[in-house]
């Protein structure tokens, strides 16, 4: 994977050059992902222009998208994919969707996040995003999307880029045949640019006395995480294939098509 260095997306990478199995790599220039778009400038950003972006797939709740609205390249398709819509009519948003209101008052993320519950309920959150219908609609959207011959470059993304569309992209390695360990460093690989670009907004949690483990835990990914997403695959469907084709209700055609536009 690739990180593009650009200046008005936060946490942008390139899936392409990904290893796969047989000395292949997933083809590059074709799916991205980032945070949110609400300072993408095409025109002030030649790497942002340089991708060429044709299609968006926007994982954000209605709140996220009403406080950040993206900014879209002319020319683009921007598709709205709420992975959380279910989760938060059951139970309200979930921390991974508000990351700023949770950091900002100290005991409000300790009564609800200290002691290790912040890892239990993204835990939580992720096998949401493999059970919840709003979740398997949105990822059948970005698969077949990337399935579409005339998708052009695709973007997806969530607010930090790294829960709702670190998801994405490992169902989408993991379609492409990447093994399990490849999948995990990818996922991994964005700590370093979330953590950069939180990191105001941490230092003033932990000036307040906020503790610095509950701050880690809804910044940063950890294994744990993708782990619970997998567990629940496993538990639900068995395989990742029959997730995708029974779960999502993605066609093995449009499966098919998919690895032949991202496998180089």
């Amino acid at each position: 994977m690739i990180a593009i260095p650009a200046t008005t997306v936060a946490n942008l990478r390139d899936l392409g050059s990904t290893p796969l199995p047989g000395g292949r790599t997933v083809r590059t220039g074709l799916v991205f992902r980032a945070g949110q778009l609400d300072r993408m400038d095409a025109s002030a950003d030649p790497a942002v222009a340089a991708l060429g972006v044709r299609t968006i797939v926007d994982l954000r709740t209605a709140a996220e998208r009403a406080d950040h609205p993206d900014r879209v390249p002319a020319g683009a398709r921007l598709l709205i994919a709420d992975a959380l819509a279910d989760k938060i009519s059951a139970s309200g948003a979930p921390a991974a969707a508000q990351l700023k209101h949770v950091l900002a008052d100290p005991a409000l993320a300790e009564k609800h996040l200290g002691g290790g519950r912040a890892q239990t309920l993204f835990a939580d959150t992720y096998r949401s995003l493999v059970s919840s219908g709003s979740a398997r609609a949105a990822y059948r959207t970005l698969l077949t999307e990337l399935a579409a011959d005339d998708a052009g470059p695709l973007l997806f993304h969530c607010t930090a880029g790294k829960d709702r569309t670190g998801w994405g992209a490992s169902v989408v390695l993991a379609l492409l045949g990447a093994d399990e360990a490849t999948i995990e460093r990818e996922y991994l690989s964005v700590n370093p640019a979330v953590r950069q670009a939180f990191a105001p907004l941490v230092e003033g949690f932990v000036a307040q006395g906020g503790d610095p483990e509950i701050a880690l835990a809804v910044i940063g990914v950890v294994p744990a995480y993708l782990a619970a997403a997998l567990d629940q695959v496993a538990t639900e469907y068995g395989s990742m294939e029959k997730y995708v084709r029974e779960g999502l209700g993605v066609p093995d055609d449009a499966v098919a098509r998919l690895r032949g536009r991202l496998i180089a």
